[in-house]
């Protein structure tokens, strides 16, 4: 059966699913959610997934929410195909993928995800952006994006010499914050900023970033 994947394609988590979907080459059908209209808070996606939220994948009878998880599960049943992003056969390696993981999700998504609200979801929500909270937030990230410039000093990935998950799932709030003022965050750090146009000109995450136009940016 076609895999399915629930989601919409300015939504940054779907995003992250989506690039995974391309980067192992995977045919699937991509079911659009319409989350101004409050599709994802309807009984048939709350089904889905209970807390309300894009995306969720559907592999014939089985279903999976949160993107992390999604893609961990993508890249293990599809390990023989496409780009290896998790590093199967080498336990080091794979060790290394999730502790980039781990900091993705523990320390970077903390940090730039206020960031992204204030910019890209207060506007839309009617409301002014609130500098202290963007400025506070900006603080944390630039001392993550030192250790961040330290470690791509001698990795040209997060994990290694190899891309994988743990760089994949920075790519959807990040492109949204290039386009913010606070861009300068990274554009200032040269071996994170080479990292980032490394990760965001793969053909695969290329085919997503189309549609990625929360805030007509």
């Amino acid at each position: 059966m076609t895999i399915k994947l629930h989601g919409a394609p300015m939504s940054t988590c779907t995003a992250n699913v989506l690039t995974c979907l391309h980067e192992k080459g995977i045919d699937f059908e991509f079911v659009p959610v319409n989350l101004l209209d409050g599709e994802q808070k309807q009984p048939s996606f709350i089904a889905k997934n209970p807390f309300g939220l894009v995306p969720a994948l559907e592999d014939g009878d089985f279903t999976i929410f949160e993107s992390r998880a999604i893609t961990s599960y993508l890249a293990e049943k599809f390990k023989d195909s496409g780009c290896d992003l998790n590093r199967h056969g080498n336990i080091k390696e794979s060790a290394m993928v999730k502790v980039w993981m781990e900091v993705e999700s523990q320390q970077y998504n903390p940090a730039i995800s206020p960031i992204f609200s204030q910019y890209f979801i207060v506007p839309r929500r009617g409301g002014t952006p609130d500098q202290a909270i963007i400025d506070e937030n900006s603080g944390k990230l630039g001392k993550l994006l030192d250790m961040y410039e330290q470690r791509l000093s001698g990795n040209k990935y997060l994990a290694g010499d190899f891309f994988s998950l743990a760089d994949l799932h920075h790519l959807g709030r990040t492109f949204y914050f290039m386009k913010t003022p606070c861009a300068r965050l990274i554009n200032e750090r040269p071996h994170v900023k080479a990292w980032w146009e490394d990760i965001s000109s793969r053909p695969a995450f290329k085919k997503v970033a189309p549609g990625m136009t929360l805030g007509g940016k």
